[in-house]
This record gives C-alpha cells, sequence and structure tokens, in this order.
C-alpha cells in the first residue's frame, strides 16, 4: 500500500476513535485527490478498516472506487458498498450526508449502465433509512431508488417512501441539487402512473411543473406533457395551474407542447373520433416522446367518460345504443367497458344478458356503515396533523433570520421618511 494511503488509513482510525468526525470530514474531503492517485491500493486500505468505525473514511475510498473510469471488478465493488451501506455508522455518515449520498448517485450509475437495476433496491432503500432524521425528509437519494423500482418495474419498494407527504428536504450541506427534487416528483409521477393512481400521479407531475424556475428544464417539460395526459384521464381537462407556478411554463414550456393542447382540445368535445384524429396526426411526437401508452389510456378514458354522461340521462339502455352512442364498435366492447367500470366502482349497473339491457342504479353507499366512519375519522386525522404541521413551519418562518430581515427591510421602505423637529423653521 501506497504511503500517504497507509498515511490516510492510521489518520482515519486515530481521528474515529477520538470521535473527531467533523475533522475527519474534513481531512477526508482535502484528501480525495491524493486517493484517486493510488486508485489500485483501495482494496488493501478497506480491507485495513473497519465499515463501521471507520465508515467516514471507508465512504471517502468507495466514492474514489465508483468514480473511476474503467471498474474491472463491479461484483467485489458491489458486495463492498452492500456490506457498507447495511453496517455503516449512522451518526457518522450524518456528519458527510453530501458524500453519502454521492455514493449512492454512483452507484446507481454503475447499475443502470449494466441494467442491474433490481440488485441495487434494497440497497437504496437501506442507505434512505441510514441518512432521514424523519419520514417526511427529502434527500437526494430518493430519485435514485425511482429510477431503479422504474427500471426493474418494481415499484412496490418506491412506495414506502413516495406515499409520505414530504415536509422538509435534506440540506446535505448545502449539496440538495433542485434536480433530485425535480426528479423524484418526476419519476414519482412515472410510478403511481404506471399502478393507475392517477389522482396521486396528477399530484406529484404538478409539484414537478410548479417548483420556482428561471429557465426551461427538460425535466419540467416532460413532466408538463405527463401532467396534461394524466389530468385527461382524471379530470377530463386541463386544470388551471395555481398563482405560484413559474413563468417559464405559460410562457416557453407550453409552446412546446402543442401535440398535447390539440389533444386536450379534442378530448374536450367529447368525440372520440376528434381524439383520434388528433392522435394520428401527432403520432410521431407521442411515440418519441414515450407517451403513446398513457395517449390511448386518456382515448379509453374518453369513451368511460362518455359512458358515465349516460347515467345521468338514462334508467336503462341497451347495450347497442349505448355503443352507437358513445362511437364503440359493438355491444360486446360496450359490455366488456361497463363490467370493468362496476368493478372498479365508476357506475353502478347491471347488465340483463338475455335482452342486452343496462340498468344504472344510484350510488350504495349511505356513509352510515363503521368502516365508513372509520375512513372518515382516518382523514380528519390527517387533516389534524397537516394543520398542526403548517402551524409549526409558520413558526418557524416567522423567526427565520433571513425572512424577518426581508419583511423588515420592506416595511422600512412603506414607512414615511422621518422629518426633524423644526426643520424648516
Amino acid at each position: 500500500m501506497a504511503a500517504n494511503l497507509e498515511q490516510f488509513v492510521s489518520n482515519v482510525q486515530t481521528m474515529s476513535s477520538s470521535a473527531s468526525f467533523t475533522n475527519m470530514v474534513e481531512y477526508v474531503s482535502k484528501s480525495m485527490d491524493a486517493l484517486a492517485k493510488n486508485h489500485a491500493h483501495i482494496d488493501t486500505a478497506l480491507a485495513t478498516l473497519s465499515y463501521s468505525e471507520h465508515s467516514i473514511g471507508v465512504l471517502a475510498l468507495l466514492v474514489v472506487k465508483l468514480s473511476g473510469a474503467h471498474i474491472q471488478d463491479f461484483e467485489t465493488l458491489y458486495v463492498q458498498v452492500q456490506e457498507f451501506v447495511s453496517s455503516c455508522s449512522e451518526e457518522q455518515i450524518k456528519f458527510a450526508p453530501e458524500t453519502f449520498a454521492e455514493l449512492c448517485h454512483k452507484f446507481t450509475l454503475q447499475l443502470v449502465d449494466r441494467k442491474q437495476a433490481q440488485r441495487g433496491i434494497t440497497i437504496l432503500c437501506q442507505a434512505i433509512r441510514k441518512v432521514q432524521t424523519h419520514l417526511a425528509l427529502l434527500t437526494s437519494i430518493h430519485p435514485c431508488l425511482c429510477q431503479l423500482c422504474l427500471l426493474a418495474k418494481n415499484f412496490k419498494p418506491a412506495l414506502s417512501f413516495l406515499d409520505v407527504d414530504i415536509t422538509e428536504i435534506s440540506r446535505e450541506s448545502g449539496h440538495y441539487d433542485a434536480k433530485d427534487f425535480l426528479l423524484y416528483f418526476y419519476y414519482g409521477g412515472m410510478i403511481y402512473t404506471a399502478l393507475k393512481n392517477y389522482n396521486r400521479a396528477l399530484y406529484f407531475f404538478e409539484m414537478a411543473v410548479t417548483t420556482p424556475s428561471m429557465a426551461v428544464s427538460h425535466i419540467t417539460l416532460e413532466s408538463y406533457k405527463k401532467f396534461i395526459l394524466v389530468a385527461l384521464i382524471v379530470q377530463g381537462k386541463i386544470p388551471t395551474l395555481p398563482k405560484y407556478a413559474p413563468q417559464v411554463v405559460p410562457r416557453y414550456i407550453k409552446p412546446l407542447c402543442q401535440a398535447y393542447h390539440d389533444l386536450a382540445t379534442a378530448y374536450g368535445s367529447n368525440n372520440p373520433a376528434d381524439v383520434r384524429s388528433v392522435i394520428t396526426k401527432h403520432n410521431d411526437t407521442f411515440v418519441r416522446d414515450n407517451n403513446m401508452g398513457l395517449v390511448k389510456q386518456c382515448e379509453t378514458a374518453l369513451y368511460k367518460k362518455n359512458i358515465q354522461r349516460l347515467t345521468k340521462t338514462f334508467l336503462t339502455l341497451s347495450l347497442a345504443d349505448m355503443a352507437n352512442r358513445v362511437q364503440l364498435t359493438g355491444s360486446r366492447e360496450a359490455e366488456k367497458y361497463v363490467l370493468h367500470m362496476i368493478e372498479d366502482g365508476e357506475i353502478y349497473a347491471t347488465i340483463n344478458q338475455k335482452d342486452g339491457m343496462v340498468r344504472f342504479h344510484d350510488n350504495p353507499e349511505k356513509y352510515n356503515s363503521a368502516a365508513m366512519l372509520l375512513e372518515l375519522d382516518k382523514e380528519m386525522q390527517k387533516c389534524i396533523r397537516m394543520d398542526e404541521k403548517i402551524k409549526e413551519m409558520d413558526r418557524e418562518i416567522a423567526v427565520n433570520p433571513q425572512y424577518v430581515q426581508k419583511v423588515s427591510g420592506i416595511h422600512d421602505e412603506d414607512m414615511p421618511a422621518s422629518t426633524s423637529k423644526g426643520q424648516g423653521f
């Protein structure tokens, strides 16, 4: 092992024994270039250090190893990262959150390049829990996990993090990037869309679209396209964006999404023929954006929307007449749609197989059952917790020095200039 690498190992061991973690983080940061020059001897140094006792030093060595241009033995590196994330000291890595996040980012890139996304999911779940102080804390590791879950088509591990409403962002010593924030909501929206949880997906895409920005982001652009498509499925129209949405959305992003606005316009006519015409016209655009599957779901949603409109007009209707009114190919396809909608709770109806008639019913829910009362109580408790959190955040903002200084400055500008007594006399 090279002399300077031996010195690094010795210093890490000494600082760890004295719990000088702040000093060790500063020392390790200055040693990264020297460690990179001794890339060939890093495994020897790793074998000398304890993953749990010398976590900050081991973390730096693994980051350098992952930063190499050509990783010869990825399997050994994979096992090293796996063991480190599992056994590292939570106390120590919280002194170097940005370096720990960098380890996870580089590890994710290696797995993506090797098309081995599934292998990293459990490791990143452990990594997030290691650095989170509470479940509602968003870290830059979250989008890495979501990316691997999307590539592996294994969405369940990400849901335990996505289902929690974020109330705080990890600062990571000032290294947290807005890109990670956008990617978290973009990937999260894609996961919820794949699971057909469209309401939650719409919320995630809206968060990505309305994030304050002074320039057009490719992530925001792609989020806006999916935001339109999911909104058509959920609401049948493009919702009005909130006032705090950045000006780049109407000024620059909307003109880049003309095909999607054309689809929304056709969708508003409730005419499937118009929608199919727009899909055919912009087919290349939708395919290039990898959104054709979602566009087809919009078309399906329009048929369902038109069937729901019929329930407000008719008590009974034949399947043949229904197929004709909503422009389906025949009774069999109309029956398939009705059965799926009954199963999903989108309409309440029964089908008489003898005469092919559909009878529509009112919603049987009377909101007086024990299960419904429990559901209402659950929602009320969520609202109470949210109200408490908002009050807590309001108190934190009120005593924030930057906020106080800014508000005081505004008040000073509003005050009239003071004049001394007797001036002018």
